[in-house]
């Protein structure tokens, strides 16, 4: 039998349906049978005040307790549906004996095997700003580089005001694909799709270097863990 897997989802909900689809159908594929998902979906408004208030401690805390609860129901491991969210991975691990698999270790994993070591990085303000993704990158020897701030902005507005909600714009992916072109005329070899929301606006076809969708990366190794 597959181990059973714990998703903190919500964050956004968007993504958290490609996660399902995409460890289901994948898991029907190889085996023929589906696989055991515990989906605990919470509130997107209240994570996102924590994270602007820098409140790491408050949401790790929570999805700690979250995972705790899943474990003493036979949850065998866990995942946070979303990359901002691994800012608080530390307190998040310190509260639960729950295993958890990360979003920054799968996507590292990716790019090694990709042979790059330079890569773009676009997500939130909050993961493009802040060190504890880069820093998971550079200790695996991947330098990763991010947007300005101007272009942080334009992103991270994207992502909270279209992409959480569904909304899709032709504009909003020009801009997000001229800031990727940037970064990459200035030395990137690929680059991170690092929020769980920006492949709906952008993916492989529209970029000539490897991207790397955390979504699916993140998804493909949850699978992969459950069926050892």
């Amino acid at each position: 039998m597959p181990k059973t897997i714990g998703m903190i989802g919500g964050l956004s909900p968007e993504s958290t349906i490609t996660y399902y689809e995409h460890i289901t159908r994948g898991c029907y594929g190889r085996t023929g049978d589906y696989p055991n998902i515990v989906i605990r979906s919470v509130d997107l408004t209240a994570y996102t005040a924590w994270f602007s208030a820098g409140e790491w401690d408050r949401a790790g805390n929570d999805m700690a307790a979250i995972f705790e609860q899943m474990r003493s129901i036979g949850v065998d491991f866990g995942l946070i549906c979303a990359n901002t969210p691994h800012r608080a991975l530390p307190i998040v691990e310190s509260g639960t004996k729950l295993p958890i698999l990360s979003i920054i270790d799968a996507t590292a994993d990716g790019i090694t095997k990709a042979e790059i070591n330079t890569v773009a990085l676009l997500g939130t303000k909050f993961t493009m700003k802040e060190d504890f993704y880069r820093k998971g990158l550079s200790d695996r020897g991947i330098t990763a580089v991010v947007p300005n701030d101007n272009e942080m902005e334009a992103v991270n507005r994207v992502i909270y005001e279209e992409l959480v909600k569904g909304t899709i714009k032709d504009e909003s992916r020009g801009l997000v694909k001229a800031v990727i072109e940037r970064l990459i005329d200035e030395g990137a070899q690929g680059v991170i799709l690092g929020c769980t929301e920006l492949p709906l606006l952008i993916g492989q076809k529209d970029l000539s270097v490897p991207v790397f969708d955390t979504t699916r990366i993140h998804a493909e190794a949850a699978l992969n863990k459950a069926l050892e």
